[in-house]
């Protein structure tokens, strides 16, 4: 098939559930996408897509959709514990993917997807919206002009009160947002020690609260809290580097503020220093200026969608492809291994 063609995208649409009708929204409004099929196991859900869109094919079987020679990638919004049989069944049938977040329950899973897209020459591409948000780009950018110094620490939390999961704990639920945006921040190095500790209170054996914290090569360290369990919604994450600091903030009016703060030893103190002596003079506390960034706001579902469909006909390389999907299953896999 002529990958530089004009015509528009031809897809499918499996699950409109939860996060299904913003997928369903955002495919229906971009010009370079035909969404010709719709797939949901409920009837109440099919008869919603039916009254918004009478145009639509609103099937109950996957095997409509994949037998359909016309459909040339699905997008699949359906719970975790369903993805790798889905996401098989369409790149066997020779269709593109785009699976919500978390691609797989297990890392097993994952690397088996990526053998059968190699081997059929399908891209797989995961939900990680954050990636696609102009405020975590430019926080990324940043980064990488130096002006922050070397990252020191990555402080991150991600709270509220409720929605509670039964078919995954919050870490898995919450987690892959901040892992995906650390691991994006930090260049995909992979850390070298996981450590996790959490609480179920509701439910057995499914985590309300949990603590995950990541050490990385050259002296970085990174702190995720999750929790469903919290009276206030936070969404928050704090960089700290040897220059300057950054809180990126999705829930305030400026999602980025930069610190010029920071705190040195004075130079050419070394091994006189006592830090058993409460003098402040042995250190530098810096307080300068605080910039708020003017951050050109998009959609970042949008801005997903478009990038979707700009690897398929354009090939543009995948900002949230195989790869980097598999790094966040390793670290949640890993994090969720039980001490015996």
């Amino acid at each position: 098939m002529d990958m530089t063609r004009d015509y528009p995208l031809c897809v499918g649409l499996v699950g409109v559930g939860y996060w299904g009708p913003n997928l369903l929204r955002t495919l229906m409004n971009n010009p370079e996408v035909r969404l010709k099929t719709v797939v949901d196991v409920s009837t109440e859900r099919r008869e919603y897509v039916i009254s918004l869109h009478p145009n639509i094919q609103v099937v109950d079987k996957l095997d409509i959709l994949l037998s359909d020679p016309e459909i040339e990638a699905v997008v699949i919004a359906t719970p975790v514990h369903t993805h790798f049989k889905l996401a098989k069944c369409c790149l066997e049938a020779g269709k593109h993917i785009l699976v919500e977040k978390p691609l797989t329950s297990t890392m097993n899973e994952g690397l088996e997807l990526k053998k059968i897209s190699e081997n059929h020459q399908k891209l797989i591409m995961v939900g990680h919206t954050f990636l696609y948000n102009n405020a975590v780009r430019y926080v990324k950018d940043y980064i990488d002009s130096g002006e922050c110094g070397d990252i020191r620490y990555i402080h991150s939390q991600r709270l509220n009160l409720g929605r509670i999961r039964n078919d995954v704990d919050a870490l898995w639920n919450f987690a892959p947002h901040d892992l995906s945006i650390i691991q994006y921040w930090m260049n995909n190095i992979l850390p070298i020690e996981i450590h996790r500790n959490g609480m179920a209170f509701i439910q057995k054996d499914i985590e309300d609260i949990s603590f995950l914290s990541l050490t990385y090569p050259d002296n970085k360290f990174a702190n995720i809290h999750v929790s469903w369990l919290n009276p206030l919604k936070v969404r928050e994450i704090i960089v700290v580097g040897s220059k300057k600091m950054i809180v990126y903030d999705d829930v305030a009016k400026y999602k980025v503020k930069i610190y010029d703060k920071n705190i040195d030893i004075r130079a050419n103190l070394g091994e006189y220093m006592d830090f058993d002596q409460k003098d402040d003079n042995f250190f530098i506390h810096r307080s300068g200026s605080i910039e708020t960034p003017d951050i050109v706001w998009e959609e970042p579902l949008k801005q997903e969608i478009q990038h979707f469909v700009d690897c398929i006909k354009r090939k543009v390389c995948c900002l949230t492809g195989i790869d980097h999907a598999l790094q966040i299953v390793g670290i949640l896999s890993q994090a969720s291994i039980k001490n015996v």
